[in-house]
């Protein structure tokens, strides 16, 4: 028998109230990706560690160097500074295996205020949920995380290795926080990602690459249009190309992925053309994402969609001299999965009926890119469990705080548990 596990709990359950009101802290700090707030939530989060007494690592994450580096993720927003924050709590044995729990505090615009029903920034509590943008995505995980990591700090128990607590930034638009905690130094045997997962066990990410298309056409003025080219209607010849590309690629795919009508997305975000209303427009950009599949190289990936387009562009005699530009920027996240030789899930599956008395949780992947494909890249073994059903991005994002506290007593017991993978060593 563990005897820390009941003061951890104990603690656990008694701070339950306070994880709530710090769920609505960090959610009325706008941390939206590339402003201030997003150190600010940093700081917040290191303060309240600070306060516990526990070992922390604060440090400015040096961006500009990072971004040099050849395997950098990408951003897709300018950042003038930002921050990591690791905190640790020393196990019982050096040469016992450890383990991460990964959450980031950057969050993505909320959008057209009218069309949330509450404050984006509020905060607010309405019945069993929070409400506000990040609140799903994944502050409701990140606070999951954190009360498991203080009621054991709390509780007086001294998890088997090394527990790390891992307050990420960046993770939205390519996954600066944790490849700059890796780049720092910073390892584990094992990782849990609080994303929302409703509280399945999410073992695998497709990739997502970010594109931007610039599709050429001549100018002319709009009242002898037929001597101009509209890059408009030449981009009305892509479109329809890049969605049979998608189909193709999702016509078969990895049982992991069977959930999803569509396991590899591929979509355009943006579009803009034209910078007079009389005017033939010589230019559209458009961007958006592209799914990479599970164990798909990114550099292969890459070719199918330019040469997709090169193909589209060689059967049209204006873009077969013109053709459309393909540039990868931004967010490149690739795949990633869970080594099938960890115990990782195992123990997750195991430890989640032994939280709950429910039967285990559904082993998954899911179609979009995380910071899961940086930490198996190194080496570790992660999965993404955490509180949330798919309000993440959305109006009105909320999370269940019964599902947050579930989050938390599961963390804290695994974090109690012996830890089987041996692949690296806590910094």
């Amino acid at each position: 028998m563990n005897h820390d596990l009941q003061p951890a709990l104990d603690a656990l359950r008694d701070a339950r109230a306070e994880a709530a009101a710090t769920l609505t802290d960090l959610i009325r700090i706008p941390s939206v990706g590339g402003t201030a707030a997003e150190s600010e939530i940093v700081h917040h989060v290191a303060a309240l560690l600070r306060a516990e007494g526990v070992e922390l690592d604060l440090w400015q994450i040096p961006v500009a160097e990072l971004a040099a580096q050849p395997g950098f993720p990408g951003m897709e927003v300018d950042r003038e500074e930002a921050w990591g924050l690791v905190a640790r709590l020393p196990g019982r044995d050096p040469d016992a295996p450890s383990l991460m729990l990964n959450g980031h505090l950057d969050v993505v615009p909320p959008g057209d205020p009218g069309t949330w029903t509450t404050d984006p920034w509020s905060g607010a509590v309405h019945g069993e949920h929070v409400y506000g943008r990040g609140a799903c995505d994944m502050k409701g995980g990140f606070v999951s995380a954190l009360s498991a990591f203080l009621a054991i700090h709390r509780g007086r128990a001294t998890p088997p290795g090394d527990l790390l607590l891992a307050a990420v930034v960046g993770e939205e638009d390519g996954g600066l926080g944790t490849y700059a905690a890796l780049a720092r130094g910073w390892r584990a045997d094992a990782c849990v990602i609080t994303e929302p997962t409703a509280l399945d066990v999410l073992a695998a990410n497709g990739g997502a690459l970010t594109f931007r298309l610039r599709v050429p056409g001549r100018a002319a003025h709009a009242c002898a249009r037929t001597s101009g080219v509209s890059a408009v209607e030449k981009f009305q010849l892509i479109f329809p190309v890049l969605r049979a590309l998608e189909a193709s690629r999702n016509a078969s795919v990895d049982p992991m992925m069977s959930r999803w009508d569509i396991a590899y997305p591929l979509e355009i975000g943006t579009v803009r053309s034209g910078d007079w209303a009389s005017t033939v427009p010589d230019l559209l950009v458009a961007e958006g994402r592209f799914g990479v599949a599970l164990d798909e190289p990114v550099a292969d990936a890459r070719a199918a969609f330019e040469a997709t387009v090169a193909e589209a562009c060689a059967a049209d005699p204006w873009l077969k001299e013109h053709p459309v530009t393909v540039e990868w920027w931004g967010g490149q996240f690739a795949s990633g999965r869970c080594p099938s030789g960890s115990t990782l899930v195992r123990r997750l599956l195991d430890t989640h009926v032994e939280a709950h008395g429910t039967q285990p949780p559904a082993v998954v992947g899911a179609p979009y890119g995380s910071d899961l494909r940086l930490l198996t890249a190194a080496g570790i073994p992660a999965v993404q469990y955490g509180p949330g059903e798919g309000y993440g991005h959305c109006p009105d994002e909320r999370v269940s705080l019964a599902q947050v506290h579930a989050c938390a007593e599961t963390l804290l017991r695994l974090s109690l548990r012996p830890q089987a993978d041996s692949v690296s060593t806590a910094r």
